[in-house]
């Protein structure tokens, strides 16, 4: 896996749990026989409960505190912590994890978690220690930031996780800084938090630290947008947590909860106009953000131009799904060629050459020496709409835009005839 996967891969698992990693463990040449054997049998009982695999990988430290592995093997039971939602676990073994200087951005998310969690907010040492990593945190994706993982990951799905990263990171810093007594400064962030990334936690957290401050109006309107924006991380139990807190800081004011309805609307057009405007800021970096229609997507050529699919509708579409990689796109290719010449007359079919390439910067050179035709376009997210797995893939649209054929693969010796049929099939229909 290089680099840039593994990148994306911490920061996009900031938002989801640990898979136990069991995988490998056992099998590690150049390891005392007595050992190695010892952790195969504790790993083959522990099973793949998370409980039983931090027992199995615990009982083998006892046993072996001098082993060479660990460093892996307290990893492995960091994240399997996580699993298991142990949070005295995860800050035992992922303080030891990120003492050695790991970029680990999901272990730093979840230790600072479990160092505030439970409102320990009178222990300033284990407070700052959160500090420390929350920051840390942020430090991780700023570098993450810099280096987009693959071109198939678009720009809009690449901002939206960096976006959440760090307002999350920043939500952490807030929670750390107040309970460190630094008030002022924990709105601040939490305020950044929320226009970073507009989340329930991010408003949930303002106004926690504007009621500490004593400012219950202002904390009253952020527990509203807390309870009505559009978040499918905000939790039933959550909102309800937020609907009391609402109720309690507005009957203090107001005596009543007589017009708390009309603010709460009030916050719901809020909160919508502001999802809707960060959706309008990640549609503006990605033309196929939430679409779902392969027929409606707009593709990026070659030189940067734009193709509206939507604008081929009434045509019968044929699209190359292919890589500069693949061996056999190159043996199809002439193939193609070979179709086109047969509807050359038939400007209601229209040949697409989509390149899947997860980097962009080799198609103009690659198809210079192989003298293609450079009318190709950037798959942009349709193989995924379209479910392409494999490629060589070929797939026809009819006037429509449904999908009518779809060719894995190819048969040297028939190809041609075949997607010649499927073709005319289209046009019939």
């Amino acid at each position: 896996m290089t680099q840039r996967r593994i990148t994306l891969r911490l920061l996009c698992v900031l938002c989801v749990s640990a898979v136990i990693p069991c995988s490998g463990l056992a099998q590690q040449p150049g390891k005392s026989e007595a050992e190695q054997r010892h952790l195969e049998e504790a790993l083959a009982e522990a099973g793949s409960s998370a409980v039983d695999f931090i027992r199995a990988l615990e009982n083998h430290l006892a046993k072996y505190p001098d082993s060479s592995r660990r460093p892996e093997l307290e990893r492995a039971l960091a994240k399997a912590a996580i699993e298991a939602k142990d949070g005295k676990r995860i800050i035992q073994y992922g303080e030891r994890v990120l003492s050695r200087n790991s970029d680990d951005l999901q272990l730093l998310d979840q230790v600072t978690r479990a160092l505030l969690a439970g409102g320990d907010e009178t222990d300033p040492e284990r407070c700052e220690r959160a500090l420390k990593y929350a920051r840390r945190l942020q430090e991780g994706i700023r570098t993450a930031e810099k280096d987009r993982p693959s071109s198939r990951m678009s720009a809009a799905k690449w901002i939206d996780e960096i976006d959440r990263g760090m307002g999350r990171a920043l939500v952490l810093e807030a929670r750390a800084s107040g309970n460190l007594g630094k008030i002022p400064e924990a709105v601040a962030l939490a305020q950044k938090s929320y226009e970073t990334y507009p989340s329930a936690e991010a408003a949930r957290e303002v106004a926690r630290w504007l009621a500490r401050s004593g400012k219950d109006e202002e904390a009253i309107r952020h527990y509203a947008d807390a309870f009505t924006i559009s978040d499918p991380r905000n939790t039933d139990a959550d909102r309800a947590t937020v609907r009391t807190r609402l109720g309690e800081l507005y009957r203090k004011l107001k005596g009543s909860e007589a017009g708390l309805g009309d603010l709460v609307l009030e916050a719901y057009d809020r909160t919508t106009a502001v999802v809707a405007q960060r959706r309008l800021k990640l549609r503006q970096a990605d033309p196929n953000l939430q679409v779902t229609n392969p027929a409606e997507f707009i593709l990026s050529g070659l030189d940067g131009d734009k193709l509206s699919l939507a604008s081929l509708r009434g045509k019968v579409l044929v699209m190359d799904f292919w890589a500069t990689w693949c061996g056999p796109c190159r043996v199809q290719h002439p193939l193609y060629d070979e179709v086109k010449r047969r509807f050359k007359d038939r400007p209601e079919v229209v040949f697409l050459s989509i390149n899947t390439d997860e980097e962009h910067d080799g198609v103009r050179e690659f198809l210079q020496e192989h003298k293609w035709d450079h009318r190709v376009y950037f798959e942009d997210g349709l193989s995924s709409a379209l479910q392409v797995s494999s490629i060589p893939t070929t797939i026809l649209l009819n006037k429509k835009g449904e999908v009518v054929s779809r060719m894995n693969g190819f048969i040297p010796d028939r190809f041609v005839d075949m997607l010649t049929e499927r073709i005319q099939d289209a046009l019939n229909q």
